[in-house]
């Protein structure tokens, strides 16, 4: 088993492959290889200007900084964005932003559809405000409809945990997240990590 956050040396880093532990992925020499041959023509080109944007913004752009960048040095025109309707201004403000650099902007929200939450199952006890309509987050759709929109590139905003992960599976184009939900947090889910030993150290350790 692989245990990379628990490790002190991340040679790594340093390409020191004399200090690699027994469990290291680096000694899976042959399997490095091979891994290595899925990097070649568009997986190269993305791979590669997935690196320049790291260099070039870095410790200096914001994420979004970093997704315009990133998605104009890829020549992409069409960017889709699948957002929780919690998030409807952030999703409104970046759509903005992305407009205003030239890129055609395609958005979907969780609800559409407005598909009962009883079609997954969801008794009335357990919905967020029980004995009111709730429309169950449809990431499915958000992912297909961006689809068929032909959106080079996808940017998640605040979708729910579970809900994202459909959203990824069914989704052609690439994507990437700009918002990890956390309503607690300010959708500022690492905070969460950072408090672990303190505040919040009751809360999440057994």
């Amino acid at each position: 088993m692989f245990t990379c956050a628990e490790c002190e040396k991340l040679s790594c880093r340093e390409g020191r492959t004399d200090q690699l532990p027994k469990n290291c992925p680096g000694r899976l020499t042959t399997l490095q290889e091979e891994i290595r041959k899925e990097y070649r023509d568009e997986i190269l080109l993305f791979a590669r200007q997935a690196a320049l944007t790291e260099s070039k913004g870095y410790c200096q752009w914001t994420r979004v900084q970093e997704i315009i960048y990133f998605c104009k040095e890829m020549g992409y025109h069409k960017l889709g964005i699948a957002f929780c309707i919690g998030l409807k201004q952030e999703a409104r403000m970046l759509a903005k932003i992305l407009r205003s650099h030239g890129f055609d902007v395609v958005s979907v929200v969780c609800k559409n559809g407005g598909t009962p939450k009883s079609f997954l199952g969801i008794p009335e006890q357990d919905k967020v405000r029980p004995g009111q309509f709730e429309a169950m987050c449809n990431p499915i759709s958000q992912a297909k409809l961006l689809n068929q929109a032909g959106v080079d590139f996808n940017i998640v905003v605040g979708l729910c945990v579970g809900h994202d992960s459909l959203f990824f599976k069914y989704a052609e184009a690439p994507t990437t997240v700009l918002v990890a939900k956390d309503r607690v947090l300010a959708h500022n889910p690492a905070g969460a990590l950072y408090c672990a030993d303190g505040y919040f150290k009751n809360k999440l350790f057994l």
